[in-house]
């Protein structure tokens, strides 16, 4: 998944949360907003998304007015559907109410064909412990190839 020309990627996203399972989605825009997102006026940041009647909606992703939009523009960070097969959302409904997880976007991106799509994860919140102990990871990481590279340049 996430073929195409990438223009967001919410990387808090992969720091606040275990991905579990990821699907590609696309989006209900308007003319002016697909035009935002070509340019890359989009964030994801505090973005999220739940399912509403068996409808699947993606809250507070902000999509920047188009300058030459005028009247056509809408509200920035309102809802937007996301248009995914009723066996899926069925099943990502089952996730979220029995395994208590979250819908996040990871990024939006347009595909082969120039239509603009969604990436969104099933996944679980990270404690607090959990983020320790991937800070602690990388660190060692980056202090192991720090030391590789020293003894490289020694021989």
């Amino acid at each position: 998944m996430g073929h195409g020309k990438l223009i967001a990627n919410n990387k808090k996203a992969r720091h606040d949360y275990f991905i579990e399972e990821t699907y590609e989605a696309g989006i209900e825009l308007t003319g002016t907003e697909v035009k935002s997102i070509r340019m890359g006026r989009i964030n994801l940041k505090e973005s999220h998304a739940e399912i509403d009647h068996g409808e699947i909606f993606v809250h507070n992703m902000h999509i920047s007015p188009y300058e030459q939009g005028n009247i056509y523009n809408v509200d920035p960070i309102r809802k937007r559907k996301l248009l995914l097969h009723k066996r899926e959302i069925t099943k990502l409904l089952g996730y979220t109410t029995q395994k208590g997880l979250t819908l996040v976007p990871l990024k939006v991106y347009i595909n082969s064909r120039g239509l603009v799509k969604l990436e969104l994860a099933v996944a679980k919140g990270k404690k607090l412990y959990d983020k320790r102990s991937d800070i602690a990871q990388k660190e060692s990481n980056r202090r192991i190839q720090q030391e590789l590279r020293q003894r490289q340049k020694e021989y």
